[in-house]
């Protein structure tokens, strides 16, 4: 985790103690802060969760990311593939993904992407890990993140329109923000990614892929 990372979760822990996040924009649309919540809500809906693989397989895999975070990003693209062809396309992990916002465009990248058909969830996500410069404000000159957003559900196929009232749900905004909660208060998440295996924090970064193979393979039955 960079020297950025770092404070982004140090910001971000302080605001989701507080219970709100003001929605980035370069333009006034109105009253768009994602809405406060009381306490932490422990169980986050079974329906609300993004997952892959068996719920029977032996080890269970969480991983709390970030849209906007470029270690996440990395790991999308450099590790997942192996993570999934091995572990989880054969039965050895259930995975689940979950969004820890690390900047205030996270949460209208996470509304585009669960107004996508649930099939293209994960491939929306992929999509913006691979184009951060095209919408990410964090080390690149994005004018009009809400507008750039809109333009990456464009590609995608959703319509304006649609783009921008799911960037203004407040029922995800909040639900958003609550996942948050969960992961800091249960397992101390304070920076993305951070991977959860069998309900413990396993690492925090972008996992190599020799340790992770390591860390999985000796959590298998012998």
């Amino acid at each position: 985790m960079n020297r950025n990372q770092v404070l982004l979760g140090i910001i971000v822990v302080a605001l989701i103690a507080l219970g709100g996040f003001a929605w980035y924009t370069s333009h006034d649309t109105g009253d768009t802060t994602a809405p406060a919540t009381t306490g932490t809500e422990a169980a986050i809906p079974g329906d609300y969760e993004f997952t892959l693989g068996s719920p029977t397989a032996p080890i269970k895999m969480i991983e709390y990311a970030a849209p906007m975070c470029p270690i996440c990003a990395a790991f999308d693209m450099n590790e997942f593939p192996k993570l999934k062809a091995e572990y989880i396309d054969t039965g050895k992990v259930f995975y689940t993904f979950r969004v820890f916002p690390i900047g205030n465009p996270d949460f209208g990248a996470e509304g585009i992407a669960r107004c996508m058909p649930k099939s293209q969830y994960f491939p929306f996500i992929d999509f913006l890990y691979r184009n951060q410069d095209k919408w990410d404000p964090d080390g690149h000159t994005i004018l009009d993140v809400r507008a750039a957003l809109i333009s990456m559900a464009g590609v995608a196929g959703m319509p304006a329109d649609r783009a921008a009232q799911c960037i203004d749900d407040k029922d995800t905004q909040s639900r958003t923000m609550r996942v948050a909660q969960d992961g800091a208060a249960r397992y101390g998440v304070t920076g993305t990614p951070t991977f959860i295996v069998d309900e413990q924090v396993a690492y925090t970064g972008e996992w190599p892929w020799a340790a992770l193979k390591a860390a999985l393979d000796a959590k298998l039955p012998k």
